[in-house]
């Protein structure tokens, strides 16, 4: 995948009298994860403001341990995803009550890190923004952003990474760093957690080093899915090839359990019994990670973990895994002609993909273990 240059980086004094600025990324894991970066800018060139984060309940604890923001608000935004739905009881309270809690905190910004995709989508951000009362109101413009105050151009999905982009939306605040690498959650009762729990499976037939396998992709799109055998399969290989240890992760609609079943006895199933910075903890000390795209993946990415990442019908360009040069990391696409078909341009486009799914039928077992030798560290080789 190619990287196009980067926003300006490096210390830089604030151009902006800032007491108190509202970040908003109500979206998925992964979406959180690559706003990291952005987050860090806005920390180092506005030390003394208060930065709070606008967040879903299921992505707050993306940023814990992180610490880059002083406040997580959590709110429930999938209530408002349909116009019918906003206008039930139940949702106006809830956002009256928002819009009070923002505007008392008197926020001198608000940031949106969301494209203004969809019409709907526009009419909520400039509600929300206009709600906190900020005299200021920062985004990305793709002809649609009138209700900005600073914004940059928004130049389509994969024009820029998703990072490149959060970071060139800071950037019309003066917010800039050096450390452009994104940010995992973190915690001392994860860490010790994690080690506790491979030091037990070691002792009953796992082993060091191991490879994690997510075989998910999250509930947004089922589309970004690698049939769970062909993980099974790449499994079997991994132990037997390089006699690495298996961990696999994920969430209850993930099939993990039927990936389970298909991997050998030693294999260590997680799924379900991780929260977010206890999976950050056991990614850190994984020699590999295998899965989709999907929120584990940029999890992985941030944890430091070499990342074999299966893409088909969604856009690499924008949310391939962003390693800025501290991790190691491989797409595999099968690189058909209607790749990718999800988030081109300015449209969603395919979200589901189509009814054949021959972009991820095409990525073959042998094409994932050819990655792995070109990822694994060399002494797991020689071994």
């Amino acid at each position: 995948m190619t990287t196009p240059a980067r926003p300006p980086t490096g210390p830089q004094p604030p151009i902006l009298p800032l007491r108190a600025i509202l970040v908003v990324k109500l979206a998925d894991i992964g979406d959180v994860i690559t706003s990291t970066p952005a987050l860090r800018a806005l920390r180092q060139t506005y030390p003394q403001a208060r930065l709070d984060v606008l967040v879903t309940p299921h992505s707050a604890p993306a940023l814990t341990g992180t610490g880059l923001v002083d406040d997580i608000i959590r709110f429930d935004k999938f209530q408002f995803d349909r116009p019918a739905d906003a206008l039930r009881p139940a949702s106006l309270r809830a956002a009256a009550s928002l819009a009070l809690t923002l505007r008392r905190r008197r926020y001198d910004a608000v940031v949106i890190l969301h494209h203004l995709t969809l019409p709907f989508g526009r009419l909520k951000y400039a509600a929300l923004a206009f709600a906190a009362g900020a005299r200021i109101r920062a985004g990305l413009d793709n002809g649609h952003g009138w209700f900005l105050t600073h914004c940059t151009p928004d130049a389509g999905f994969g024009a820029l990474h998703e990072v490149q982009y959060w970071l060139q939306v800071v950037n019309t605040l003066g917010a800039r760093t050096d450390d452009i690498s994104l940010a995992a959650p973190c915690s001392p009762d994860a860490e010790e957690w994690a080690e506790l729990t491979l030091s037990r499976w070691e002792r009953t037939g796992g082993r060091r080093p191991f490879a994690v396998i997510h075989p998910g992709s999250g509930g947004y799109s089922l589309a970004r899915r690698w049939p769970v055998e062909r993980f099974a399969q790449l499994a079997r290989e991994l132990a037997r090839r390089h006699d690495l240890g298996l961990v696999l992760v994920g969430t209850a609609g993930d099939n993990v359990e039927e990936l389970a079943r298909q991997c050998p006895d030693t294999a260590l199933n997680l799924a379900g019994q991780t929260s977010l910075p206890q999976l950050a903890a056991v990614l850190r000390r994984a020699a590999l990670f295998v899965g989709a795209d999907s929120g584990v993946m940029h999890l992985a990415v941030a944890a430091g973990a070499p990342v074999i990442a299966l893409f088909g019908p969604t856009n690499a360009d924008a949310w391939g895994p962003w390693t800025a040069g501290r991790s190691r990391a491989i797409v595999l696409q099968a690189g058909l002609p209607c790749q990718p078909c999800a988030y081109v341009g300015y449209a969603i486009g395919r979200r589901e993909g189509c009814p054949t799914m021959e972009c991820m039928h095409a990525i073959q077992v042998e094409d994932v273990l050819q990655a792995v030798e070109t990822i694994l560290p060399p002494h797991l080789e020689e071994a």
